[in-house]
Protein backbone atom coordinates (compact mmCIF):
# COMPACT_ATOMS: atom_id res chain seq x y z
CA UNK A 1 0.00 0.00 0.00
CA UNK A 2 0.89 3.26 -0.74
CA UNK A 3 -0.41 6.82 1.60
CA UNK A 4 -0.63 9.48 -0.87
CA UNK A 5 -2.83 11.40 2.01
CA UNK A 6 -3.07 10.26 5.33
CA UNK A 7 -6.38 11.43 7.71
CA UNK A 8 -6.45 11.64 11.52
CA UNK A 9 -7.88 8.66 13.65
CA UNK A 10 -11.46 9.26 13.86
CA UNK A 11 -13.58 5.84 15.65
CA UNK A 12 -16.46 6.88 17.20
CA UNK A 13 -15.68 7.27 20.60
CA UNK A 14 -17.65 9.90 23.56
CA UNK A 15 -15.64 12.26 25.23
CA UNK A 16 -15.77 11.75 29.12
CA UNK A 17 -17.71 15.25 29.09
CA UNK A 18 -20.22 14.80 26.82
CA UNK A 19 -21.15 11.52 28.80
CA UNK A 20 -21.50 13.37 32.29
CA UNK A 21 -23.19 16.58 30.70
CA UNK A 22 -25.82 13.77 28.60
CA UNK A 23 -26.44 12.11 32.41
CA UNK A 24 -26.95 14.99 33.93
CA UNK A 25 -29.60 16.04 31.38
CA UNK A 26 -31.26 12.69 31.40
CA UNK A 27 -31.39 12.62 35.22
CA UNK A 28 -32.83 16.09 35.25
CA UNK A 29 -35.30 15.56 32.58
CA UNK A 30 -36.31 11.45 34.26
CA UNK A 31 -36.76 13.69 37.64
CA UNK A 32 -38.37 17.03 36.62
CA UNK A 33 -40.22 15.86 33.47
CA UNK A 34 -41.86 18.30 31.11
CA UNK A 35 -40.27 21.41 33.27
CA UNK A 36 -36.75 20.13 32.49
CA UNK A 37 -37.92 19.70 28.36
CA UNK A 38 -39.06 23.12 28.61
CA UNK A 39 -36.07 24.33 30.29
CA UNK A 40 -33.43 23.16 28.16
CA UNK A 41 -35.46 23.41 24.74
CA UNK A 42 -35.92 27.38 25.95
CA UNK A 43 -32.07 27.08 26.41
CA UNK A 44 -30.80 25.49 23.38
CA UNK A 45 -33.37 26.23 20.42
CA UNK A 46 -34.79 29.39 21.94
CA UNK A 47 -38.38 27.39 21.57
CA UNK A 48 -41.21 27.15 24.14
CA UNK A 49 -44.76 26.69 22.80
CA UNK A 50 -47.34 26.16 24.67
CA UNK A 51 -47.50 22.25 23.28
CA UNK A 52 -44.62 20.94 21.86
CA UNK A 53 -46.88 18.26 19.93
CA UNK A 54 -48.39 20.18 17.16
CA UNK A 55 -52.02 19.37 16.48
CA UNK A 56 -53.62 18.60 13.38
CA UNK A 57 -54.28 21.92 12.24
CA UNK A 58 -50.44 22.91 12.74
CA UNK A 59 -49.53 19.66 10.58
CA UNK A 60 -52.21 20.63 7.80
CA UNK A 61 -51.16 24.45 7.69
CA UNK A 62 -47.45 23.08 7.48
CA UNK A 63 -48.22 20.81 4.51
CA UNK A 64 -49.52 23.05 2.59
CA UNK A 65 -46.82 25.35 2.93
CA UNK A 66 -44.61 23.29 1.14
CA UNK A 67 -44.41 23.53 -3.05
CA UNK A 68 -46.25 20.82 -5.01
CA UNK A 69 -43.29 19.56 -6.71
CA UNK A 70 -41.75 18.91 -3.04
CA UNK A 71 -44.45 16.93 -2.22
CA UNK A 72 -44.39 14.98 -5.49
CA UNK A 73 -41.03 14.28 -4.77
CA UNK A 74 -41.19 13.36 -1.38
CA UNK A 75 -43.84 10.40 -2.31
CA UNK A 76 -41.44 9.64 -4.66
CA UNK A 77 -38.50 8.86 -2.03
CA UNK A 78 -41.56 7.61 0.39
CA UNK A 79 -42.80 5.30 -2.40
CA UNK A 80 -39.28 3.74 -2.82
CA UNK A 81 -38.69 3.11 0.81
CA UNK A 82 -41.80 1.57 1.28
CA UNK A 83 -41.42 -0.50 -1.37
CA UNK A 84 -38.28 -2.15 -0.51
CA UNK A 85 -39.19 -2.19 3.29
CA UNK A 86 -42.29 -4.43 1.80
CA UNK A 87 -39.95 -6.59 -0.16
CA UNK A 88 -37.78 -7.53 3.06
CA UNK A 89 -40.99 -8.42 5.12
CA UNK A 90 -41.77 -10.95 3.22
CA UNK A 91 -38.12 -12.49 3.54
CA UNK A 92 -38.84 -12.62 7.21
CA UNK A 93 -41.87 -15.89 7.63
CA UNK A 94 -42.52 -17.36 10.43
CA UNK A 95 -41.25 -21.58 11.05
CA UNK A 96 -42.26 -24.34 12.70
CA UNK A 97 -40.35 -27.84 12.19
CA UNK A 98 -40.91 -31.14 14.16
CA UNK A 99 -37.72 -31.44 14.87
CA UNK A 100 -38.05 -35.15 16.84
CA UNK A 101 -40.83 -37.19 16.48
CA UNK A 102 -43.65 -35.63 18.68
CA UNK A 103 -41.34 -32.21 19.36
CA UNK A 104 -42.32 -28.91 16.92
CA UNK A 105 -40.28 -25.94 17.27
CA UNK A 106 -41.08 -22.47 15.67
CA UNK A 107 -40.35 -19.10 15.84
CA UNK A 108 -42.58 -15.77 15.03
CA UNK A 109 -41.75 -12.17 14.39
CA UNK A 110 -43.92 -10.15 16.70
CA UNK A 111 -43.55 -6.14 16.02
CA UNK A 112 -43.03 -4.16 18.71
CA UNK A 113 -45.42 -1.68 20.35
CA UNK A 114 -44.01 1.75 19.76
CA UNK A 115 -41.32 3.37 18.63
CA UNK A 116 -39.58 6.73 18.56
CA UNK A 117 -38.53 8.11 15.41
CA UNK A 118 -35.71 11.30 15.72
CA UNK A 119 -35.36 13.39 12.25
CA UNK A 120 -32.40 15.50 13.07
CA UNK A 121 -32.08 19.39 11.99
CA UNK A 122 -29.37 21.11 13.12
CA UNK A 123 -26.79 22.43 10.10
CA UNK A 124 -29.45 20.77 7.25
CA UNK A 125 -32.77 20.72 7.10
CA UNK A 126 -32.41 16.38 6.94
CA UNK A 127 -35.99 15.86 6.75
CA UNK A 128 -35.40 12.58 3.99
CA UNK A 129 -34.26 10.85 7.38
CA UNK A 130 -38.23 10.96 8.51
CA UNK A 131 -39.04 8.14 6.15
CA UNK A 132 -36.21 6.24 7.21
CA UNK A 133 -37.08 5.48 10.10
CA UNK A 134 -41.22 5.46 10.40
CA UNK A 135 -41.74 3.63 7.07
CA UNK A 136 -39.88 0.64 8.13
CA UNK A 137 -41.32 1.02 11.21
CA UNK A 138 -45.25 0.96 9.93
CA UNK A 139 -44.31 -1.73 6.99
CA UNK A 140 -43.20 -3.63 10.15
CA UNK A 141 -46.57 -3.40 11.94
CA UNK A 142 -46.01 -0.94 14.66
CA UNK A 143 -49.01 0.36 16.30
CA UNK A 144 -47.59 4.21 17.18
CA UNK A 145 -44.89 5.70 16.01
CA UNK A 146 -43.92 9.38 18.01
CA UNK A 147 -41.72 11.53 16.06
CA UNK A 148 -39.45 14.66 17.08
CA UNK A 149 -37.49 16.89 15.34
CA UNK A 150 -35.78 20.00 16.27
CA UNK A 151 -37.16 23.24 15.71
CA UNK A 152 -35.82 26.12 13.38
CA UNK A 153 -33.86 28.00 16.23
CA UNK A 154 -36.48 30.47 17.49
CA UNK A 155 -39.02 30.37 14.39
CA UNK A 156 -40.83 27.11 14.75
CA UNK A 157 -40.37 24.04 12.34
CA UNK A 158 -39.38 23.42 8.85
CA UNK A 159 -42.94 22.53 6.48
CA UNK A 160 -40.92 19.95 4.45
CA UNK A 161 -39.68 17.80 7.63
CA UNK A 162 -42.98 17.83 9.16
CA UNK A 163 -44.99 17.17 5.80
CA UNK A 164 -42.24 13.96 5.66
CA UNK A 165 -42.77 13.23 8.91
CA UNK A 166 -47.00 12.85 8.18
CA UNK A 167 -46.73 11.41 4.86
CA UNK A 168 -44.08 8.70 6.76
CA UNK A 169 -47.01 7.46 8.68
CA UNK A 170 -46.11 9.15 12.07
CA UNK A 171 -48.89 8.95 14.69
CA UNK A 172 -47.33 11.72 16.57
CA UNK A 173 -45.05 14.31 15.60
CA UNK A 174 -43.08 16.93 18.13
CA UNK A 175 -41.20 20.15 17.19
CA UNK A 176 -38.33 19.33 20.43
CA UNK A 177 -34.75 18.60 19.33
CA UNK A 178 -31.75 16.62 20.82
CA UNK A 179 -31.52 15.37 24.35
CA UNK A 180 -34.99 16.31 25.53
CA UNK A 181 -36.75 14.60 22.78
CA UNK A 182 -34.49 11.51 23.40
CA UNK A 183 -36.20 11.40 26.86
CA UNK A 184 -39.32 11.89 26.28
CA UNK A 185 -39.82 9.55 23.68
CA UNK A 186 -38.47 6.95 26.31
CA UNK A 187 -39.67 7.93 29.32
CA UNK A 188 -42.90 9.35 28.16
CA UNK A 189 -43.54 12.16 30.76
CA UNK A 190 -47.00 11.73 30.75
CA UNK A 191 -47.16 12.76 27.08
CA UNK A 192 -47.07 9.46 24.90
CA UNK A 193 -46.85 6.00 26.54
CA UNK A 194 -42.88 5.02 26.83
CA UNK A 195 -41.75 3.45 23.22
CA UNK A 196 -39.66 0.13 22.74
CA UNK A 197 -37.00 1.56 20.26
CA UNK A 198 -35.54 5.08 19.60
CA UNK A 199 -34.48 5.05 16.35
CA UNK A 200 -33.00 7.99 14.01
CA UNK A 201 -29.19 9.89 13.79
CA UNK A 202 -27.89 13.00 15.51
CA UNK A 203 -25.62 14.93 17.33
CA UNK A 204 -23.27 13.52 19.87
CA UNK A 205 -25.45 14.55 22.42
CA UNK A 206 -28.50 12.62 20.72
CA UNK A 207 -25.98 9.24 19.98
CA UNK A 208 -24.43 9.63 23.88
CA UNK A 209 -28.94 10.10 25.14
CA UNK A 210 -29.26 6.75 22.96
CA UNK A 211 -26.68 4.71 24.95
CA UNK A 212 -27.36 5.64 27.94
CA UNK A 213 -31.07 5.20 27.67
CA UNK A 214 -30.19 1.57 26.30
CA UNK A 215 -32.09 -0.84 28.43
CA UNK A 216 -34.86 2.05 29.21
CA UNK A 217 -35.99 1.07 25.72
CA UNK A 218 -33.93 -0.12 22.48
CA UNK A 219 -32.31 1.63 19.97
CA UNK A 220 -31.14 1.00 16.55
CA UNK A 221 -27.83 1.61 16.30
CA UNK A 222 -24.96 4.13 17.79
CA UNK A 223 -23.44 6.16 14.53
CA UNK A 224 -20.85 8.68 14.82
CA UNK A 225 -20.33 11.43 12.10
CA UNK A 226 -20.58 10.22 8.32
CA UNK A 227 -18.21 8.38 6.22
CA UNK A 228 -17.44 6.93 2.80
CA UNK A 229 -14.91 4.64 1.07
CA UNK A 230 -14.24 4.20 -2.71
CA UNK A 231 -12.52 1.66 -4.45
CA UNK A 232 -11.66 2.82 -7.93
CA UNK A 233 -9.22 1.18 -10.69
CA UNK A 234 -8.28 2.69 -14.15
CA UNK A 235 -11.64 2.69 -15.25
CA UNK A 236 -12.89 5.42 -13.09
CA UNK A 237 -13.18 9.08 -13.65
CA UNK A 238 -11.02 11.11 -11.46
CA UNK A 239 -13.47 14.11 -11.40
CA UNK A 240 -16.84 11.84 -10.45
CA UNK A 241 -14.91 9.93 -7.70
CA UNK A 242 -13.77 13.16 -6.35
CA UNK A 243 -17.09 14.61 -6.76
CA UNK A 244 -18.54 11.77 -4.21
CA UNK A 245 -15.59 12.19 -1.90
CA UNK A 246 -16.80 15.84 -1.67
CA UNK A 247 -20.55 14.66 -1.38
CA UNK A 248 -20.17 13.45 2.37
CA UNK A 249 -17.13 15.42 2.77
CA UNK A 250 -20.00 18.66 3.63
CA UNK A 251 -21.71 16.82 5.95
CA UNK A 252 -20.09 17.36 9.08
CA UNK A 253 -16.17 18.76 9.74
CA UNK A 254 -15.77 15.47 11.37
CA UNK A 255 -17.06 13.20 8.07
CA UNK A 256 -14.65 10.47 6.91
CA UNK A 257 -13.17 9.59 3.32
CA UNK A 258 -11.28 7.04 2.12
CA UNK A 259 -10.29 6.23 -1.80
CA UNK A 260 -8.60 3.71 -2.41
CA UNK A 261 -7.24 3.55 -5.83
CA UNK A 262 -5.48 0.72 -8.21
CA UNK A 263 -2.88 2.99 -9.26
CA UNK A 264 -1.01 5.62 -8.45
CA UNK A 265 -1.88 7.96 -11.46
CA UNK A 266 -5.53 7.52 -10.35
CA UNK A 267 -4.42 8.57 -7.06
CA UNK A 268 -2.49 11.82 -8.13
CA UNK A 269 -5.49 12.52 -10.95
CA UNK A 270 -8.16 12.38 -7.70
CA UNK A 271 -6.15 14.48 -5.53
CA UNK A 272 -5.81 17.17 -7.98
CA UNK A 273 -9.87 16.89 -8.54
CA UNK A 274 -10.68 17.43 -4.90
CA UNK A 275 -8.59 20.52 -4.63
CA UNK A 276 -9.94 22.00 -8.03
CA UNK A 277 -13.47 20.76 -6.94
CA UNK A 278 -13.15 22.56 -3.13
CA UNK A 279 -12.70 25.72 -5.02
CA UNK A 280 -16.05 26.26 -6.18
CA UNK A 281 -18.33 24.09 -3.56
CA UNK A 282 -20.62 25.79 -1.85
CA UNK A 283 -20.17 23.90 1.36
CA UNK A 284 -16.19 24.17 0.87
CA UNK A 285 -15.46 25.80 4.33
CA UNK A 286 -17.05 22.26 5.85
CA UNK A 287 -15.73 20.30 3.52
CA UNK A 288 -12.51 21.57 3.19
CA UNK A 289 -12.01 21.13 7.08
CA UNK A 290 -13.39 17.53 6.95
CA UNK A 291 -11.07 16.42 3.56
CA UNK A 292 -7.81 18.01 5.37
CA UNK A 293 -8.67 16.39 8.61
CA UNK A 294 -10.04 12.80 7.68
CA UNK A 295 -9.63 12.62 4.34
CA UNK A 296 -7.46 9.46 3.30
CA UNK A 297 -5.98 8.56 0.01
CA UNK A 298 -4.40 5.47 -1.03
CA UNK A 299 -3.19 3.22 -3.56
CA UNK A 300 -3.88 -0.32 -3.34
CA UNK A 301 -1.22 -3.01 -5.01
CA UNK A 302 -3.76 -5.06 -6.10
CA UNK A 303 -7.81 -6.10 -5.70
CA UNK A 304 -6.66 -8.13 -2.79
CA UNK A 305 -5.94 -5.36 -0.99
CA UNK A 306 -7.96 -3.08 -1.71
CA UNK A 307 -10.75 -5.49 -0.27
CA UNK A 308 -8.52 -5.79 3.19
CA UNK A 309 -8.20 -1.92 2.96
CA UNK A 310 -11.98 -1.46 2.61
CA UNK A 311 -12.78 -3.90 5.11
CA UNK A 312 -10.50 -2.68 7.97
CA UNK A 313 -12.04 0.62 7.58
CA UNK A 314 -15.71 -0.93 7.42
CA UNK A 315 -17.60 2.28 5.83
CA UNK A 316 -20.69 3.18 6.49
CA UNK A 317 -21.12 3.87 2.77
CA UNK A 318 -18.76 1.95 0.26
CA UNK A 319 -18.81 2.82 -3.64
CA UNK A 320 -17.21 0.28 -6.68
CA UNK A 321 -16.00 2.38 -9.43
CA UNK A 322 -14.17 -0.22 -10.79
CA UNK A 323 -14.14 -2.40 -14.42
CA UNK A 324 -15.45 -6.23 -12.66
CA UNK A 325 -17.64 -4.84 -9.73
CA UNK A 326 -18.54 -7.97 -9.14
CA UNK A 327 -14.89 -9.50 -7.90
CA UNK A 328 -15.41 -6.74 -4.90
CA UNK A 329 -19.34 -8.03 -4.47
CA UNK A 330 -18.14 -11.59 -3.63
CA UNK A 331 -15.97 -11.01 -1.08
CA UNK A 332 -16.62 -7.52 0.55
CA UNK A 333 -18.17 -8.25 3.92
CA UNK A 334 -17.46 -4.99 6.18
CA UNK A 335 -19.96 -1.88 4.85
CA UNK A 336 -23.07 -0.41 5.47
CA UNK A 337 -24.83 -0.16 2.67
CA UNK A 338 -22.83 -0.47 -0.98
CA UNK A 339 -23.06 1.09 -4.01
CA UNK A 340 -21.92 -0.69 -7.11
CA UNK A 341 -21.14 1.71 -10.26
CA UNK A 342 -20.77 4.84 -10.95
CA UNK A 343 -24.03 4.91 -12.02
CA UNK A 344 -25.20 5.28 -8.49
CA UNK A 345 -24.08 7.28 -5.12
CA UNK A 346 -23.95 7.49 -1.82
CA UNK A 347 -26.62 11.06 -2.08
CA UNK A 348 -29.35 8.22 -3.99
CA UNK A 349 -29.25 5.94 -1.29
CA UNK A 350 -29.25 9.18 1.45
CA UNK A 351 -32.58 10.83 -0.04
CA UNK A 352 -34.31 8.38 -2.65
CA UNK A 353 -33.23 5.26 -4.22
CA UNK A 354 -35.60 2.96 -1.18
CA UNK A 355 -32.21 1.83 0.68
CA UNK A 356 -32.22 2.90 4.58
CA UNK A 357 -29.41 5.66 5.48
CA UNK A 358 -29.13 4.86 8.84
CA UNK A 359 -26.51 2.85 8.67
CA UNK A 360 -23.27 1.71 11.08
CA UNK A 361 -20.50 4.34 11.46
CA UNK A 362 -17.20 3.81 13.12
CA UNK A 363 -15.83 0.17 11.85
CA UNK A 364 -19.40 -1.08 13.54
CA UNK A 365 -20.24 -2.26 10.25
CA UNK A 366 -17.68 -5.13 11.16
CA UNK A 367 -21.04 -6.55 13.50
CA UNK A 368 -24.12 -4.98 12.38
CA UNK A 369 -25.93 -3.53 9.48
CA UNK A 370 -28.50 -0.59 8.95
CA UNK A 371 -31.90 -0.09 10.12
CA UNK A 372 -34.19 -2.30 8.13
CA UNK A 373 -37.91 -3.43 9.04
CA UNK A 374 -36.52 -6.37 10.81
CA UNK A 375 -35.13 -3.86 13.38
CA UNK A 376 -38.53 -3.29 14.41
CA UNK A 377 -39.83 -6.77 14.67
CA UNK A 378 -38.94 -9.36 17.63
CA UNK A 379 -38.36 -13.09 16.55
CA UNK A 380 -39.39 -15.32 19.38
CA UNK A 381 -39.46 -19.07 19.41
CA UNK A 382 -42.05 -21.16 21.11
CA UNK A 383 -42.11 -25.25 21.76
CA UNK A 384 -44.72 -27.79 21.93
CA UNK A 385 -44.58 -31.65 22.28
CA UNK A 386 -46.27 -35.07 22.91
CA UNK A 387 -46.45 -36.55 25.84
CA UNK A 388 -44.28 -39.47 24.45
CA UNK A 389 -41.96 -37.23 23.41
CA UNK A 390 -41.69 -35.25 27.04
CA UNK A 391 -40.76 -38.21 28.59
CA UNK A 392 -37.89 -39.02 26.08
CA UNK A 393 -36.67 -35.64 26.17
CA UNK A 394 -37.28 -35.56 29.79
CA UNK A 395 -34.97 -38.03 30.74
CA UNK A 396 -32.03 -36.50 28.87
CA UNK A 397 -33.00 -33.39 30.71
CA UNK A 398 -32.89 -34.87 34.12
CA UNK A 399 -29.49 -36.38 33.56
CA UNK A 400 -27.93 -33.01 32.44
CA UNK A 401 -29.71 -31.13 35.15
CA UNK A 402 -27.85 -33.50 37.57
CA UNK A 403 -24.47 -32.70 36.37
CA UNK A 404 -25.10 -28.95 36.32
CA UNK A 405 -26.16 -29.92 40.12
CA UNK A 406 -29.74 -27.89 39.61
CA UNK A 407 -31.99 -30.17 41.24
CA UNK A 408 -35.13 -28.38 41.01
CA UNK A 409 -34.77 -28.11 36.78
CA UNK A 410 -34.18 -31.69 37.24
CA UNK A 411 -37.62 -32.39 39.47
CA UNK A 412 -39.23 -30.27 36.19
CA UNK A 413 -38.12 -32.86 34.29
CA UNK A 414 -38.93 -36.01 36.40
CA UNK A 415 -42.57 -35.15 37.64
CA UNK A 416 -43.25 -34.89 33.48
CA UNK A 417 -41.34 -38.64 32.82
CA UNK A 418 -43.13 -40.17 35.67
CA UNK A 419 -46.48 -38.81 34.55
CA UNK A 420 -46.74 -38.93 31.14
CA UNK A 421 -44.84 -42.55 31.42
CA UNK A 422 -48.03 -43.82 33.47
CA UNK A 423 -49.87 -42.94 30.98
CA UNK A 424 -47.97 -44.63 28.11
CA UNK A 425 -48.09 -47.47 29.86
CA UNK A 426 -51.77 -47.66 30.96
Amino acid sequence: MQIIKEGGHRLFETDPETVRYVAEMLEQLRRRGLDAVREYSRKYDDWSPARFELTEKQIKAAVAACPPQLIKDTAFCQGNVRRFARAQLRTLTNLEVESRPGVWLGHRHIPVGAVGSYVPGGRYPMFGSAQMSIIPAKVAGVKTVVACTPPVKGSGYYPATINAMRAAGADRIFVLGGVPAMALMAFGMGEVEPVDILCGAGNKFVAEAKRQLFGQCGIDLLAGPTEIAIIADDSADPALVACDLLGQAEHDPNSGQLCICLGERLAREVLREVERQLEVLPTRDIARQSWANFGKLYVAEDRAEAIRLSDDYAPEHLELHVRQPDFYFRRLKNYGSLFIGEETTVAYGDKSIGTNHILPTSRSARYTGGVWVGKFLKTVTYQRMTPAASVKVGEVTARQCDVERMQAHAITARVRVARYGRQSRR
